[in-house]
């Protein structure tokens, strides 16, 4: 989280520069277009899933994910690189993790297009707006979670070889396994202790960074650093929570990261 929170607001801070000099301004897009997309996208995923055979559906994400990591890479270099150089990286970064897809690959590449997505997609929205956002996509997490839909979609996900999440190996030696042989069905039927990997939804770090670049655009750099210091404080809480208290079973990480996400934007709002 933290090394997404410094690329997505150095990112931004370039990205800044950008927009004045050729004169946008946020649209502040409302709470219902992005309750609407994002329920869409679920919902269309969902049944992509259930009714489709993985057979067929495995090259479709893979090479969907290859674009989404590619265009991850060109978003973060764009502003600092010639574009020759940018659009190189980024054709190296996506034929990469579609040719020779390993976990520390795959952590670099989503660790990098998520900072990118939150350093553009922050731009979009108002921190009011956003943030009842994340409030209400963290019920929607516990609802998920508690009913089995997460893990099942993020099972079949990861059956595609196409898991839109981090993957932190208990031993080091595993960090160059292939990310085929990461089934997150498997991981949820097995004791904490027997697992060999933890699992960290990309959305609970993509989320409180486009927060955090959203309260960068209208209030500067220290609330977004407080944002950010607070979402952490909600992530490693989540931690703590599922190790002593579920005893290490499945948790949705975003309620927690939410509600102090929220205690944060109420600091730089009423108090900084």
């Amino acid at each position: 989280m933290v090394l997404a929170l410094v690329l997505a607001l150095a990112n931004a801070r370039q990205g800044e520069t950008y927009f004045e000099e050729q004169g946008f301004v946020s649209p502040d897009i409302s709470i219902g277009p992005i309750i609407g997309y994002f329920f869409g996208v679920v919902i269309v995923i969902a049944l992509i899933l259930f009714f489709i055979p993985l057979g067929k559906l495995r090259l479709v994400f893979r090479v969907l994910f290859a674009l989404m990591f590619a265009w991850g890479v060109l978003i973060i270099s764009g502003f600092s690189l010639p574009m020759w150089a940018s659009y190189t990286l980024a054709v190296i970064g996506g034929i990469a993790w579609l040719l020779w897809a390993r976990i520390w690959l795959h952590n670099i590449l989503l660790l990098v297009t998520i900072a990118g997505a939150g350093s553009v997609f922050g731009y979009l929205f108002s921190p009011l707006t956003f943030m009842i956002f994340m409030l209400i996509i963290a019920v929607y997490d516990v609802v998920a979670v508690r009913f089995g839909f997460m893990v099942w979609m993020a099972d079949r996900l990861s059956e595609s070889e196409s898991l839109p999440a981090f993957i932190f190996p208990k031993k080091l030696r595993d960090w160059t396994a292939k990310l085929h042989d990461v089934k997150v069905g498997e991981l949820s039927e097995k004791k904490s202790e027997e697992r060999e990997q933890s699992i960290l939804g990309g959305g609970d770090i993509g989320f409180p960074l486009m927060l955090a670049v959203s309260v960068f655009y209208q209030t500067g750099l220290p609330s977004a650093i407080i944002i950010g210091a607070f979402a952490l404080a909600g992530l490693m809480s989540a931690y703590l929570i599922q190790l002593i208290w579920l005893k290490g079973k499945p948790m949705p990480a975003l309620p927690p990261i939410a509600f102090t996400s929220l205690i944060g934007y109420l600091v730089v709002r009423f108090v900084y």
